[in-house]
């Protein structure tokens, strides 16, 4: 039968259910297999044959025949997984069944009264038979994850068979998926050798387990990070036999794709890569299993122990969730070298194409990536320290800061840019990342950015700049987060180049303007942290970093201006005055901003049109972090009030935000309007703490000393000064070092939120192709358009 026989008898048949007003009993099957056993349709074809509004026909006015045909779809699932879909004809029930169901499982998800439909047992259609299996009592849902669990390790289906072509067919109760795996890597050593047809089916089968995950869309985002979604809990337990060797081939498939084709320039325009397909749909069904509120449960603990087994399995059991788990007992160094290794190559990818245009395959799923990165980092500590363990970190980090750069002035990627800012706050809360960071950069990535020489700090500072002061406005908030990176590093910077000590100070003015200060409740919190990464320059690393000691002494007036900071109401209000005048935040102006580097893009805004999704808002940098004190051995100590007695006791050089709020509520008086209102009180309340000791004794040294080198000598040339600088030390006359702060990011439900309408947003508008959420009544997020 020709494919537009079997397009028009598969379109017959939905016409025929959509009109029918009677319902169709189960028994019928010469009525339901019309909808998959003679047909030959690819998934865009069902797409296009089940329209819209004909399932929400049926789904109000013969809910019963929908019922029937969710049930028996299932039911053919079950039985291809029960038999191991030996013939040609089973393979493509299973993949016709696949491919409807993905089509109506986001309509039943839209619609609140049917949720319910597929974890009940008795589905509406009743049982055909009626014989009184165990089988018979589970939820639709659990059959039906049971089945595509099962159908992924099918001998000749999904994975290569083992048996020789004399031995009878591999059963499918008996067989050991764990020799099933789908690609080498963690826990597995063979590489499987690629199938065309394996990776298609494969990625069918994922597609109907993203859309049965994909509930998760339908409700609400809550605000103390919702409840677990059944579908994950339920695949991700022990009640699925293939959950370990499911998880390590999703991993491990991930992990070791190259998109290079393998290693030959231009390959990849040669040979149509069909493995792109599966590696994205792997990526995303794995940061969805792994889609877990670590604030709210116990996780694995971490001790040094090895094991010989892929999972260290001396914690103590840890979460329900067996993905989780699993993620968070990888512990074998060749295995975190597979996963490091794998992820900076991918995330690398985008990067290398600036070097040689089209020489690769540009991959398009960086932030699932992203995502997964953050869950390996979050859920197990020990990878966390093995990143950071060498300089590999920096593969990441170069990666990230492109991104970072490259999305900043594009209001359909602020999602991209919080996600780059988090796992750089995540790693700035260990010592090792702020050491690594004095690596020199040479990697010639074009970005558009000045040209500099030196380390990876001074890109990372380069960066952070550009976005706080050519990025659009949406990304204001997280100004707080980018400076609490910068003075976690802060203490462990050995040496920045003049172009980054320039750049730091040009934030300082620009943050540190009367109407800057006074317009809102907490930009103060700007000034403090930039004053912090000064001191902790100044007191830690002062013999390297005569370029920032330079760019302060040159640029001391605005020490000056913030210790004389006026708090007298007239000159409060003057200063908004002149804001009102000039809105824009933050000028360029006093930033020699020099020559891009070559061969670079500007940053580009969303083309108008853009789809983009919805965030919830993170939370503020006094819920995302800790404050620790590193104390002389390394090691960290918290500092979090442990009940809940007052912060006055913090020390007064860091002022900091929730104490700040409540003093603001007290002090400020918000006006009828709304507006926001500063007070003398208020001011005095903060300027009072500004942690300005340190630099006022430096410049008090050497201001007269470099005067007068300049004065002896006629000089205007900076490279003596420099020199002078190079050599000079205040040992014994600086205030005594103050210890170090670090705010370390901490879990908490805000983010666990924030990740997840984040990561579905992400996989609503990546999956066009069939569109299988488009055009629903999605409540996680809105859809917008820029």
């Amino acid at each position: 039968m020709g494919s537009a026989d079997s397009k028009l008898n598969f379109r017959k048949a939905v016409i025929q259910l959509t009109t029918k007003t009677q319902p169709v009993e189960a028994t019928d099957d010469a009525f339901w297999d019309q909808f998959w056993a003679d047909t030959a349709t690819s998934v865009q074809d069902v797409f296009a044959l089940v329209p819209a509004a004909e399932i929400r026909a049926v789904r109000e006015e013969s809910p019963s025949n929908l019922a029937t045909l969710c049930y028996k779809a299932v039911e053919k699932l079950v039985q291809g997984a029960e038999s191991g879909c030996h013939s040609e004809k089973e393979k493509q029930i299973v993949l016709n069944c696949s491919r409807l169901l993905t089509r109506v499982l986001p309509y039943i998800f839209e619609d609140p009264d049917w949720r319910g439909f597929f974890w009940s047992t008795v589905p509406g259609a009743g049982r055909a038979g009626g014989e009184g299996d165990d089988e018979n009592a589970r939820p639709l849902a659990e059959s039906l994850l049971l089945a595509v669990a099962d159908l992924l390790f099918c001998p000749d289906f999904t994975v290569q068979s083992h048996r020789r072509s004399t031995d009878s067919a591999e059963d499918v109760h008996s067989l050991d998926s764990c020799e099933y795996i789908w690609e080498a890597g963690v826990g597995f050593a063979h590489s499987p050798q690629p199938n065309y047809i394996h990776d298609v089916n494969r990625m069918e089968l994922l597609k109907l387990l993203l859309t049965c995950f994909s509930e998760a869309m339908y409700l609400p985002p809550a605000p103390d990070g919702g409840g677990t979604n059944p579908w994950v809990q339920f695949f991700c337990s022990t009640e699925n036999r293939h959950a370990l060797p499911l998880f390590t081939s999703l991993l491990n498939t991930v992990c070791a794709y190259d998109p290079v084709g393998y290693g030959i320039p231009y390959n990849h325009l040669l040979f149509s890569d069909y493995r792109e397909p599966l590696v994205e749909e792997a990526a995303q069904v794995l940061i969805v299993t792994l889609d877990h509120d670590s604030a709210t449960s116990t996780s694995p603990t971490v001790d040094g122990t090895t094991t010989g087994t892929a999972m260290d399995d001396t914690d103590p059991p840890g979460p329900e969730n067996l993905f989780v788990n699993y993620l968070s007992r990888i512990h074998r160094e060749e295995d975190f070298q597979f996963i490091l290794k794998g992820i900076a190559r991918l995330l690398s990818n985008p990067l290398l194409q600036t070097y040689l245009p089209n020489s690769t395959k540009k991959i398009q799923f960086h932030q699932e990536l992203l995502v997964l990165f953050w869950k390996l980092c979050d859920f197990n500590k020990k990878f966390l320290f093995f990143v950071l363990k060498s300089s590999d970190v920096l593969d990441i980090l170069v990666p990230i800061l492109y991104f970072l750069n490259d999305a900043r002035a594009d209001h359909s990627r602020v999602g991209l840019m919080h996600i780059g800012v988090f796992i750089l706050l995540l790693l700035s809360g260990e010592r090792n990342f702020g050491v690594r960071l004095n690596k020199p950069y040479s990697v010639r990535v074009p970005m558009d950015i000045p040209v500099f020489t030196g380390t990876h700090a001074d890109l990372l500072i380069v960066v952070f700049h550009k976005i706080i002061t050519s990025g659009h406005q949406r990304l204001q908030p997280l100004f707080d987060c980018l400076l609490t990176i910068v003075v976690n590093v802060s203490p462990y910077l050995k040496s920045l180049s003049m172009v980054a000590a320039n750049k730091l100070l040009h934030l300082l003015e620009a943050f540190s303007t009367t109407w800057f200060l006074f317009s809102a409740a907490q930009n103060h919190h700007l000034v403090f942290f930039l004053l912090e990464a000064f001191n902790n320059i100044i007191q830690y690393q002062f013999d390297g970093n005569s370029n920032l000691v330079y760019a302060i002494i040159r640029k001391r007036s605005v020490f000056h201006q913030l210790a004389n900071l006026p708090t007298d109401p007239p000159a409060i209000h003057k200063a908004l005055q002149r804001r009102r005048r000039a809105p824009e935040p933050l000028s360029r102006t006093g930033s020699q901003e020099g020559a891009s580097m070559e061969g670079s893009h500007p940053a580009a805004p969303a083309e108008p049109g853009t789809l983009k999704t919805s965030l919830v808002a993170t939370p503020g940098i006094d819920k995302l972090t800790e404050k620790s004190q590193v104390s002389e051995d390394g090691t960290l100590r918290s500092l979090e009030p442990t009940s809940q007695q007052s912060s006055a006791d913090s020390s007064p050089a860091t002022e900091e935000p929730d104490q700040a709020w409540r003093e603001q509520r007290r002090l400020s008086s918000v006006s009828a309007s709304g507006q926001w209102n500063p007070t003398s009180e208020w001011v005095l309340s903060w300027k009072s703490k500004l942690p300005l000791q340190t630099i006022m004794r430096l410049l008090q040294v050497l201001v007269p000393q470099v005067e007068k080198i300049c004065i002896d000598k006629g000089l205007t040339d900076e490279s003596e000064i420099l020199r002078f600088l190079q050599h000079g030390t205040l040992v014994g006359l600086l205030p005594v070092p103050h210890p170090i702060l670090i705010r370390k990011y901490q879990a908490n439900s805000g983010t666990a939120m924030w990740f997840r309408t984040y990561m579905w947003g992400v996989i609503y508008l990546r999956n066009v192709d069939p569109p299988v959420w488009y055009d629903t009544d999605v409540k996680l997020f809105e859809i917008q358009r820029v």
